[in-house]
């Protein structure tokens, strides 16, 4: 059994209840209101986070992109323009922290550049999330490593030397992981879940799941092999403009994920075989040779 990790006043490990997260990522689309809507669906869901992304856009956006024509909400506009567009910066993060407290759900988000890290420690979140393209920035991995603060590491996209090398760099006592696949909707036949099991057995540590599929069935299964965390992205509509937004999981969709993970986490018991009292009746009438 891997050791557990403290995030908040919550602990993730194999004796815990799944630690749901709730990724809003970008999908507030640049609107403090919108965040505030999707903090009180993760909220009413029963969710323990929400998670969004932090970006220095001068930094954290390829070359090759930053002069990309971008079709948006708000015009055409080039893709670095867009990435400044949709970022929250301290006066909108304050906001959402604020809220979160009122609300009693913790937030972290997931850093994209050294300068976002730093930006976040002034925030003082609970935890850092590293998504999966971030798992080679062996660089901004060392200054997360820094804060000594709780990390989860996602290992889409992403090679066992190149996760390996990652997590030599975070080391393992504040370290959990999530098995995922940055497909964008996620089709079954690249889930992949016996990673789960792969990963725990490889770095002992708490592993979860992040999803990208459409639907509930592979994240539940995600929690039946083992998975100690689920996070999905969530939205208020998937028709919304966005790139994460078809991916995402609506309100009930949430609702019924997060209900679905409860009743999983009742039915795995313990793997020692008794008779239950319910059997009791049944026995009495149907067994006709006792042992």
């Amino acid at each position: 059994m891997s050791n557990n990790l403290t995030i908040g006043s919550r602990s993730i490990g194999d004796d815990q209840p799944v630690y749901v997260i709730a990724e809003i990522g970008l999908n507030h689309n640049g609107s403090v209101e919108i965040a505030k809507q999707l903090i009180d669906v993760a909220v009413e869901a029963g969710a323990q986070a929400v998670k969004f992304q932090k970006r220095t856009p001068d930094i954290s956006t390829p070359e090759h992109m930053k002069s990309t024509p971008r079709e948006t909400p708000w015009g055409t506009m080039t893709y670095l323009e867009y990435r400044y567009r949709v970022e929250f910066e301290q006066e909108q993060y304050s906001e959402i922290d604020a809220y979160c407290r009122e609300k009693g759900i913790d937030w972290f988000a997931s850093p994209w550049d050294e300068n976002a890290v730093e930006f976040l420690e002034s925030m003082n979140v609970v935890a850092y999330k590293i998504a999966s393209a971030s798992v080679t920035d062996l660089s901004m991995l060392a200054k997360i490593a820094e804060t000594k603060k709780p990390v989860i590491l996602s290992t889409g996209m992403s090679t066992i030397d190149q996760i390996d090398k990652a997590v030599q760099t975070l080391g393992t006592e504040n370290l959990s992981m999530m098995h995922a696949t940055s497909t964008y909707p996620l089709p079954p036949e690249e889930a992949n879940l016996r990673m789960i099991t792969t990963l725990k057995e490889r770095y002992n540590v708490p592993v979860g799941y992040s999803g990208h599929e459409t639907g509930l069935q592979i994240s539940i299964a995600a929690v039946a092999l083992g998975a100690v965390s689920v996070e999905r992205h969530i939205t208020l509509d998937r028709a919304m403009w966005g790139s994460d937004h078809g991916a995402s999981l609506e309100p009930k969709g949430f609702v019924s994920l997060i209900r679905d993970i409860r009743v999983i986490e009742q039915a795995m018991g313990d793997g020692v075989k008794r008779i239950y009292p319910g059997e009791l009746a049944p026995l009495s009438k149907l067994r006709r040779v006792d042992a």
